[in-house]
C-alpha cells in the first residue's frame, strides 16, 4: 500500500511497505529470519492480551461503557443484512455464524446467540476463551436450546480455516487489525470457503483517517478505509454494506461496519436509456 503512516511512538512510515518490512522482514532477509520476526510479531501480541483482565472492561482496552453503543449500532447493522440475505431467519432457516476474535464471547452473548442458532467462538488467548465457555454455559446464560454457543476454537486467524460451507455470517471484530497484510489476504481467503452461499463477512474495525497506525505496545495496526478496500480487493471481496459506529468518545478511533460478499454487486441495468426513449419506433 503506498500510504504513509506513522507508529504510537508519532514516528512515520512512507508508505505500509516500509513499516513491515521493519516489523516483519522483506526481500533481502533470509526466510529463516523473516518467519523468525513475523512469529514474534503474534507472539507479542499474544503475550499482550495475557496479560489483560478476562471482563469487558479488559477486551475493551478500560473503555467498557462502550459496550452497550457498540451492540446496538452491531445489532441495528445486523438486522438490515438478515432482513436482506436471510428472509426466513428464525422461521425455518437454521442460521450459523462464527465470532472470530470472540475475547470472553462479548459479542456473541450480548448479540449472536440471540439471532443465530448456532454461535462458533474462535478465540487464541486461552484465558479469554475459558471466560467465554463459562458465561455461554447453558447453566450461566438463559437462552432457548435453540440458540447455543456450540464450538470454542483456541486457535489464531492466521492459523484457522473453516469447515466448508458451514456459516451464513463470519464476525470479525476487533482483532484483524493483529494480521499482517498477507496474513489479512490468506485468512479470508481460506475463510471464503467457510460460508454458505449467499453468506457474510460482518467486519468491525477501528479506522485510521489515512494511512496506518501501528501500536507498538500490543502488536497491531489500525489501517485506513482505503486501506481495507485495497485488501478487499486482493482478497476477492466486495462491500455488500457499510455503515459507521455512532455514539462512541470522540478519542477512540472512528469505527466501521463492513458486510462483505464474494459475490459481484450486481449492475443495475435500466430497461431503456434516454437514447433508446428517443429514437422513432413502430408502435405495434
Amino acid at each position: 500500500m503506498e500510504v504513509s503512516g506513522l507508529d504510537s511512538d508519532g514516528r512515520q512510515f512512507k508508505n505500509a511497505g516500509e513499516m513491515w518490512r521493519e516489523q516483519i522482514g522483506g526481500d533481502g532477509e533470509g526466510e529463516q529470519h523473516q518467519q523468525h520476526k513475523k512469529t514474534q510479531w503474534y507472539r507479542e501480541g499474544i503475550s499482550y492480551w495475557e496479560g489483560v483482565e478476562a471482563s469487558v472492561d479488559g477486551v475493551l482496552g478500560g473503555f467498557g461503557t462502550v459496550n452497550e453503543a457498540d451492540i446496538n449500532g452491531s445489532e441495528a447493522f445486523l438486522q438490515t443484512l438478515l432482513s436482506d440475505r436471510f428472509p426466513n431467519a428464525g422461521k425455518n432457516q437454521h442460521l450459523v455464524a462464527l465470532d472470530c476474535g470472540s475475547g470472553i464471547g462479548r459479542i456473541t452473548k450480548n448479540l449472536l446467540i440471540r439471532y443465530f442458532n448456532e454461535v462458533d467462538l474462535l478465540e487464541p488467548v486461552s484465558h479469554f476463551l475459558d471466560a467465554a465457555r463459562e458465561s455461554l454455559a447453558p447453566e450461566n446464560h438463559v437462552v432457548s436450546d435453540m440458540h447455543k454457543a456450540v464450538n470454542f476454537f483456541c486457535v489464531p486467524l492466521q492459523e484457522f480455516t473453516p469447515d466448508t460451507g458451514k456459516y451464513d455470517i463470519i464476525w470479525v471484530q476487533w482483532c484483524i487489525g493483529h494480521l499482517t497484510d498477507d496474513d489479512f489476504v490468506s485468512f479470508f481467503k481460506r475463510a471464503k470457503v467457510g460460508l454458505k452461499p449467499g453468506g457474510l463477512f460482518v467486519l468491525k474495525e477501528n479506522i485510521a483517517r489515512t494511512g496506518f497506525v501501528l501500536d507498538k505496545q500490543d502488536r497491531s495496526i489500525t489501517r485506513s478505509d482505503l486501506y481495507f478496500k485495497e485488501l478487499f480487493s486482493q482478497c476477492g471481496l466486495h462491500v455488500y454494506k457499510s455503515k459507521d459506529q455512532k455514539g462512541l468518545p470522540e478519542e477512540l478511533f472512528a469505527v466501521k461496519m463492513y458486510a462483505l460478499t464474494t459475490e459481484m454487486p450486481k449492475r443495475i441495468h435500466k430497461t431503456r436509456s434516454k437514447a433508446q426513449a428517443n429514437r422513432p419506433c413502430i408502435i405495434k
